[in-house]
């Protein structure tokens, strides 16, 4: 069985819901950017927005799974019509379209990334983002996931995000707490040997709070975002891979 384990400070996050009413207000944006985001960029910016109040700079990671996908099919379908092709839809059709809008607006020239890693995005960009804090722990690091269904051209996707987005400024400066993060792999194993070393790494993860075991969760996204919310430990599974997130409060 490998392991890793790592825990980040937490400034404070910002959440934006799928199913939410109300357009998400970026009018930190110029209008003439704004009308042309997309609805992923518009949900990214306004959480990244929130976390990132009152800071001067801050680096950015963005972490999508499948990131402006649907403007790259409309731009796709254009191309199949023999139809012209905006060059800002095209530009805006990168992965790290985002990072590029938020630093514009801000006039923050700090380091700026994107991830994408399947269904395990979440995670990874959690373990790139303490990397990046390790290495640099006097300037803060800003997560920005944010996700949307796929277009329905690619048919179904397995373990397929449920959208929304999630933004975690990680700062020893002022934090609430910090994140306990932990993914672990057992190998391909089956029958008695695989019920032997699940029961092995639930010893090694532990319970949360109450001893019950910990709630697992469809998506890396919501697993994250009922840990933050309810300060429990929570996890999510995919074959022989399990990751697991915890919070603990900062010490008065």
């Amino acid at each position: 069985m490998t392991q890793l384990h790592w825990s980040l400070p937490v400034a404070r996050w910002s959440s934006w819901p799928v199913a939410a009413a109300a357009a998400p207000d970026i009018g930190f944006i110029e209008p003439l950017v704004r009308r042309r985001l997309s609805s992923l960029s518009r949900i990214a910016l306004k959480v990244a927005h929130d976390c990132a109040a009152g800071r001067d700079s801050v680096r950015v990671l963005f972490a999508s799974r499948h990131g402006e996908l649907r403007r790259t099919t409309e731009i796709l379908r254009s191309i199949n019509a023999g139809e012209p092709v905006s060059p800002t839809s095209f530009s805006l059709s990168v992965l790290n379209a985002m990072t590029g809008v938020f630093g514009i607006a801000r006039a923050d020239r700090s380091a700026a990334g994107a991830l994408s890693a399947g269904a395990e995005t979440l995670g990874y960009a959690l373990l790139e983002a303490y990397a990046q804090y390790a290495t640099q722990p006097s300037e803060p690091v800003l997560l920005v996931y944010a996700d949307e269904l796929a277009d329905p051209a690619y048919g179904a996707i397995e373990d397929e995000v449920n959208g929304g987005a999630l933004a975690i400024l990680i700062d020893g400066s002022g934090a609430q707490g910090r994140l306990s993060c932990r993914t672990s792999s057992s190998g391909a194993l089956t029958g008695r040997a695989a019920d032997a070393d699940a029961i092995a790494d639930r010893n090694a993860a532990g319970s949360s709070a109450d001893g019950a075991p910990p709630a697992v969760f469809t998506t890396q996204g919501e697993a994250l975002l009922h840990c933050l919310d309810g300060r429990t430990t929570t996890q999510w599974r995919r074959g022989s891979v399990t990751w697991e997130w915890n919070w603990h409060d900062s010490q008065a």
